[in-house]
């Protein structure tokens, strides 16, 4: 029988000369078995391999154990205390339920049970792969060293594949399910596959330099939402992101320099994590309404192409009277009134997620007023980098109206602090 854990062995002399053990463990394989070509005859051995000592260190169990240590069993730590030699083997980072298992047959072992009812294993040394601490960090920044004939080891948390030239994701890392951290910066991927939704523990995603022109939705709507905090997709030749990708509300630091970006998401103030963007370098008008929700602590929008706002040119989309599509949506919004697919058409459900909100706080759809402010950025963020060369941090962003009578009220309150 073998158990994979950690294993530190304490000398209960070593008090007596002043001294004191290491405090932590190193990965070890034990085992509960005989020796090798003893097949009758011969007691029954506890033996632990390291990396540094593969071959092993044997142990008698038979009457020789003093005490089991089993409080915190449940959270795969142990303690063995052997007689002879006077040692204490504290075990930890074991899976409770084979830890368990594993003291069962040591206890048995130890009450001289007849062997042939023992699940014992031979005692042999342990193999490297045994032994070695799981690898959770790979770099790689060359095409030479990209492994193309073995697999990349799965208890991986950390992977970079920088400078590959690689024009798709490798099907093999979507395997990697304990993967924390993916960076593929400074390659040629032109697309993502849905797949990598299927990292369930993806925390960072860094894509720098890459040929993206565009982030799927349905990126957006997988377990990326309840674990993606850090975004980069800049450097790209993405022109805008999908509704849906507000849905990633775990998100902290997104990056979206130097893509072709016309337009933010819609709904970016849904994103109440977020607090560090930045989208330099792009073709962006003027922000979204939503802007206005974000609470940041530094933005970069230097290098946009800002359109100087006039409050007084508005769009009008307004349709008087309302239709009585707009009037139920409106009502369906403010009333919060609960809709779903199972209730309506899916692309009515699609309108009413991207409802506009009026300055009065009523919501709009289809009918609507729409001008262009200008917004001091300290306003959402705490540090702001300069808009533009001439030391500015005002924006344009979006204001929607309801009605004739929302807008004019807005216009006499800009003619007034205007004189």
């Amino acid at each position: 029988m073998r158990l994979q854990c950690e294993v530190e062995v304490v000398s209960r002399l070593l008090p007596t000369c002043g001294l004191r053990g290491r405090g932590r463990g190193t990965r070890a394989l034990l085992s509960l078995g005989r020796p090798p070509g003893r097949t009758r005859g011969g007691g029954v051995y506890l033996m632990v391999c390291t990396a540094r000592d593969r071959v092993g260190v044997r142990y008698k169990v038979q009457e020789n154990i003093e005490r089991f240590f089993t409080r915190f069993v449940e959270e795969g730590k142990a303690t063995v205390r052997l007689r002879e030699p006077a040692v204490d083997v504290c075990l930890s980072k074991a899976n409770a339920s084979n830890l368990k298992n594993f003291l069962s047959a040591v206890r048995l072992a130890h009450q001289g049970t007849d062997i042939g009812a023992l699940p014992l294993s031979t005692l042999v040394p342990a193999k490297n792969s045994e032994v070695e601490k799981p690898k959770t960090k790979m770099i790689i920044t060359s095409r030479r060293d990209y492994p193309l004939t073995k697999n990349f080891p799965y208890s991986l948390e950390h992977l970079q594949t920088s400078y590959c030239k690689l024009a798709r994701i490798d099907m093999r890392v979507l395997c990697l399910k304990k993967l924390r951290k993916l960076d593929l910066s400074h390659n040629h991927i032109k697309q993502l596959p849905a797949t990598i939704g299927d990292l369930i523990c993806l925390q960072e995603l860094n894509l720098h330099d890459n040929h993206l022109e565009s982030f799927s939705g349905a990126l957006c709507n997988s377990t990326l939402q309840k674990s993606l905090q850090f975004l980069d997709l800049s450097q790209n030749k993405i022109k805008a992101l999908p509704i849906q990708f507000c849905q990633l509300r775990e998100l902290v630091n997104l990056k979206l320099d130097d893509n072709e970006l016309i337009r933010l998401p819609f709904k970016i103030g849904q994103l109440d994590h977020l607090r560090f963007l930045s989208a330099a370098r792009n073709q962006l008008p003027f922000l979204p309404s939503d802007f206005r929700k974000l609470c940041l602590e530094n933005l970069d929008l230097f290098g946009n192409p800002f359109e100087q706002p006039n409050p007084l040119v508005p769009n009008i989309q307004l349709k008087i009277p309302l239709t009585l599509l707009e009037c139920a949506a409106r009502a369906t919004v403010n009333y919060r009134i609960p809709y779903g697919c199972h209730l309506l058409p899916s692309h009515l459900c699609e309108d009413l997620e991207v409802a506009k909100t009026c300055q009065c706080g009523r919501a709009c759809l289809s009918s609507f007023i729409q001008i262009t402010v200008t917004m001091n950025l300290h306003h959402v963020a705490h540090t702001v980098v300069l808009v533009d060369n001439m030391g500015g941090t005002e924006a344009p962003i979006i204001s929607y109206f309801c009605s004739l009578d929302c807008y004019s009220q807005f216009l006499d309150r800009y003619l007034q602090s205007n004189g």
